[in-house]
């Protein structure tokens, strides 16, 4: 599958390293280094797939012979810590073939490279069939119009003028020095070495101890220079790279992409694995153990490990969303009974009400009549139970027990003797009690 891969790194002396050493191992060549007198033979190298040296107009025609280039790049920089070139590594889509990768290749180089006005030497590699990458090596010095190095750094001599420090190249200062700007050198006051002008120290009688005016530490940087060595630019080219692998890609209908962003901007916690290299993996091929691999293998667990992780998470928040409408329906239902409830013994309140006062309304009648019957017994005595008949009758109605129409009053009259004679053969006591008996 396609993937991403993209290294920067800088050619420099600092690091033990020359660009035409580079220069032969990417090409799988013979090169010799006119600066230190060493030859970098790699024809024994296997892997080369293709090779190629692009050029701006304003460069030197000869310079298509990789040599002549590089030598002239290590001829123009002086110092045992210059920056010769710098080097990008590409991994190339394995969905492509051999003829699509080079196109795509040099379609990148020569838009972000070569019309930017570098020089840029290349080559892809594909070693065992399944890693294909790329070498780009490319010049830092930007180039004249006559085809001559530009600088990379220009001194910067800071000067004064009433107080206030500014910094000027040469060409600059010649200006500056017509509005009143003077350079600034070392003079010796007491024991102590001062900065300050010309003027000033002539005045008060100081010697000037050193001959090199003041100067920025590292001059002014070609704005060129600057803008390629740029943190800015150089995501640029890290994006274009995999702007141009998914054309590329589209173009052949290959449904497959790639992103130069980071796992973290791409919101992915995952740990990226390191490259390998060839060297690592022959190394495992024939049965060693090689760091980068191993590191790549426990990479690849910890990955496993939290994918797993993530997916137990994702079961576990998915069973809770599931459940949150269960649970939201059985809460309505509860709060639907305790609505219910409430109304219910809302309404039995009410009706307890209803009753109390029809209750309140009832009382004083039935009191009055239990008044009126505690009267007729005073009054008649043993002869109220006779006149209950009427009574009866109507409570038989009202409780609609018996049909009052139908009452016979002779067999009441026959109970009541029957009664009467029951009581007469009673104790003294109950007899004297006889006439509270009711039918």
């Amino acid at each position: 599958m396609a993937i991403y891969h993209m290294q920067a790194k800088v050619v420099s002396r600092g690091s033990g390293r020359s660009a035409v050493a580079a220069s032969a191992y990417m090409s799988c060549s013979r090169m010799y280094n006119d600066y230190d007198g060493i030859q970098h033979d790699y024809t024994r190298k296997h892997g080369l797939i293709y090779q190629e040296v692009l050029l701006p107009p304003m460069a030197s025609p000869e310079w298509k012979d990789r040599e002549q280039l590089w030598n002239a790049v290590e001829a123009a920089e002086k110092t045992k810590d210059s920056r010769l070139a710098r080097e990008f590594v590409v991994a190339l889509p394995v969905e492509l073939d051999k003829d699509s990768n080079i196109s795509l290749l040099k379609d990148f180089i020569q838009k972000n490279f070569v019309d930017m006005g570098m020089c840029a030497d290349f080559a892809i590699h594909d070693t065992d069939g399944h890693n294909p990458h790329a070498h780009i090596l490319l010049t830092v010095r930007p180039l004249n119009e006559n085809g001559t190095w530009q600088y990379k750094t220009e001194k910067e001599y800071l000067c004064i003028k009433n107080g206030e420090e500014k910094g000027f190249t040469a060409t600059e200062f010649k200006a500056a020095q017509k509005d009143g700007w003077e350079k600034q050198y070392r003079y010796k006051v007491g024991k102590k070495k001062v900065y300050m002008t010309a003027s000033v120290a002539q005045e008060k009688g100081y010697d000037r101890i050193d001959k090199h005016p003041k100067s920025s530490r590292y001059g002014r940087q070609n704005p060129i220079s600057e803008q390629w060595n740029s943190d800015e630019q150089l995501c640029i080219w890290r994006a274009n790279w995999a702007d141009t692998v998914n054309e590329m890609l589209a173009h052949n209908q290959i449904n497959a992409s790639i992103d130069h962003r980071s796992f973290a901007d791409q919101g992915i916690t995952e740990q990226p694995t390191i490259h390998e290299g060839y060297i690592a993996q022959n190394m495992e091929k024939k049965g060693m153990i090689a760091d980068r691999c191993e590191i790549n293998r426990q990479i690849r667990a910890d990955n496993q490990m939290l994918r797993e992780l993530k997916a137990q998470v994702e079961k576990l928040a998915q069973a809770v969303k599931n459940s949150i409408p269960v649970i939201a329906e059985t809460m309505e239902t509860i709060r639907n009974h305790m609505i219910f409830t409430q109304y219910h013994l809302l309404h039995n309140e009410m009706q307890k009400e209803v009753i109390h006062d029809w209750m309140n309304h009832f009382n004083p009648i039935l009191n009055k009549y239990n008044t009126v019957k505690k009267e007729l017994k005073g009054m008649f005595g043993k002869y109220y139970d006779y006149h209950r008949r009427d009574i009866a009758a109507n409570e038989v109605d009202y409780l609609n027990v018996e049909d009052p129409d139908v009452f016979s009053h002779r067999a009441w009259e026959l109970e009541y003797q029957r009664k009467q004679e029951m009581r007469r053969n009673q104790p003294v006591r109950s007899k004297k009690r006889s006439h509270d008996m009711e039918l």
